[in-house]
């Protein structure tokens, strides 16, 4: 804590990421004390500039953030704690506070399909409209969703034996959307599924 530079009101800003989709998730601040309880629990505590007081992110809601990492900028004065969180960073219900898109001038530049199609999917399933082959899954159910998921593993193992690149790619891509899909109609986070392969990782590196 020694190299932390805070400000005249003792307080330094800090920007929480995801650990592992990297998307930012808010910006907070933290006093001495927050800080200490963030290491000492492992947990996001922040100091509110508006209540004048300490506060335990999640311990109204059960959104807490495990915390991965905490790294300082060059000049000591700000603060990047990586996260992985047990549900919406933002008060609001939304996965993150920075989700008021104001402007974009290139769409290919930083574009998360992965992330995209996911908030599509969960779209549909809320207003199921009329049309959308995503909002017949949903009303057909797991056993559709299953069975969909059954034929395109087929199509991506026959197009493996084939070796027809062209093919494989198709079809492994038809079968992430409908994992997806599946992960959705189970109410199962997708980033909860990295955080399982990360956690893997994590045990194998260190052993």
């Amino acid at each position: 804590m020694t190299n932390i530079t805070f400000d005249d009101k003792g307080l330094v800003p800090v920007i929480v990421q995801h650990a592992i989709t990297r998307e930012v998730l808010t910006l907070a601040y933290m006093n001495e004390e927050a800080y200490a309880k963030t290491v000492e629990t492992q947990e996001s505590w922040f100091y509110s500039r508006s209540r004048q007081e300490l506060w335990h992110k999640g311990a109204t809601s059960g959104n807490t953030q495990k915390v991965v990492s905490i790294t300082a900028d060059c000049d000591s004065d700000a603060l990047v704690l990586q996260v992985l969180p047990n549900g919406p960073a933002c008060h609001t219900g939304a996965d993150t506070c920075f989700h008021n898109s104001l402007e974009k001038f290139d769409e290919t530049v930083g574009y998360n399909i992965v992330t995209h199609l996911i908030n599509v999917i969960k779209e549909r399933k809320e207003t199921l409209p009329e049309g959308a082959y995503t909002t017949y899954l949903f009303n057909e159910g797991v056993d559709k969703i299953c069975k969909k998921i059954g034929e395109e593993s087929s199509e991506v193992i026959i197009a493996s034996k084939n070796n027809d690149s062209q093919e494989l790619k198709w079809e492994a891509a038809d079968l992430i959307y409908h994992l997806l899909v599946l992960l959705e109609n189970q109410n199962v986070s997708f980033y909860d599924l990295l955080q399982v392969l990360q956690e893997r990782h994590d045990t194998k590196t260190h052993k």
